[in-house]
């Protein structure tokens, strides 16, 4: 049996309060050093520059254009942690971050090795350190590296402690109960923490406009839809609170059944389940694909005739989502790829 991927959902605390707030003791420097020093324009602190030599323009910081900040507070699942604008050295073990890292072309200087996506890392980056695996740091490597800070999602939300002794760490894991405004928060914070607010907001606005297109169709009285995931030759069903819920919260698919049970690794389900519940869609994650693991695949374990009596397969109006989905979930690339996937499928439909 493959070693489970996902852990328990972060605490919807992540939410509450503003996640970055620049410290009032950096922007009080910032006034005494203005007064003091009439023959500089710089509104950004000497000081600041000698720690963060390569951190971007102030006024991307919390989009406060007026205020210039050496440090900033990240409110994190863990609660909250100060640390310099763009750290570096940076480590990062969750693949989330890392796409949203990557389409802000920020540098990553640690990260796991043997990674299947190819999308976790900007290619004009240098390439990363290998620091252990997504469940298990290399603390020796940690240690060599003395990184500056950490960054970590739930599935090494676990070593917390161990690697809070080595480094200011980060858990930013992502609320799957609310993907969308999760992940949203989540880079609009990582593009202020390395001064690319603006490029973060261009992220967004990418995603929200396919949002709209897609919802444009989805919401079209098209039929009920049915997320699923297939694992080896086992079956779950995820429903509106899961990490998948987007399809439902965000697109507007009706729920082919809404009694589907919340739970981390979803609700166990049959082939007569499909049946019985007869979706106009299915949507489809191959689990087993995701990880490399060799076997038939989702669409052949699905091919079997009690799900062929489902609308959905009369009618070929099944949806396989990126490895990305399962990965990734709630990462840039992640969205747009099953955003423009769903998109297409509903653009096709008779």
């Amino acid at each position: 049996m493959p070693t489970p991927l996902l852990s328990s959902r972060p605490t919807a605390s992540f939410f509450k309060r503003p996640l970055l707030t620049a410290a009032m003791t950096a922007l009080l420097a910032t006034v005494v050093a203005g007064c003091s020093s009439p023959e500089s324009n710089d509104s950004e602190p000497a000081d600041a520059k000698t720690e963060n030599p390569t951190a971007d323009e102030s006024q991307n910081v919390a989009n406060n254009d007026a205020v210039s900040v050496e440090k900033i507070m990240v409110n994190t699942v863990k609660g909250d942690v100060e640390l310099a604008m763009n750290p570096s050295p940076l480590v990062v073990y969750d693949m989330t971050l890392m796409q949203d890292l990557a389409a802000l072309d920020v540098a990553v200087d640690g990260m796991p090795g043997g990674l299947l996506l190819k999308n976790l890392h900007s290619e004009t980056q240098p390439d990363p350190k290998s620091v252990g695996t997504v469940f298990e740091p290399d603390l020796e490597a940690l240690n060599a590296m003395q990184p500056q800070a950490i960054l970590v999602g739930s599935r090494m939300a676990e070593k917390y402690d161990e690697l809070s002794s080595i480094a200011p760490t980060l858990d930013m894991s992502i609320d799957t109960a609310n993907i969308y405004e999760s992940s949203k928060q989540r880079l609009h914070d990582l593009g202020a923490l390395f001064g690319k607010s603006d490029q973060a907001a261009k992220l967004q606005q990418n995603i929200d406009g396919l949002i709209t297109e897609t919802k444009s169709l989805t919401k079209e009285n098209k039929g009920t839809g049915l997320v699923v995931m297939v694992n080896g030759n086992k079956m779950s069903a995820y429903g509106d609170k899961s990490r998948y819920g987007f399809i439902h919260t965000v697109l507007g698919v009706p729920m082919a059944d809404d009694k589907i049970a919340d739970a981390p690794h979803g609700q166990p389900i049959s082939f007569e389940y499909i049946q019985k519940a007869n979706p106009d869609w299915l949507f489809v994650i191959d689990r087993s694909a995701a990880i490399g693991e060799d076997g038939i695949g989702a669409k052949a374990v699905l091919d079997n005739p009690l799900v062929a009596q489902s609308n959905a397969w009369s009618k070929q109006q099944v949806v396989y989502l990126s490895p990305d989905s399962y990965l990734a979930f709630g990462g840039y690339y992640q969205w747009m790829q099953d955003l423009t996937t769903i998109k297409d499928a509903f653009t096709n439909a008779k």
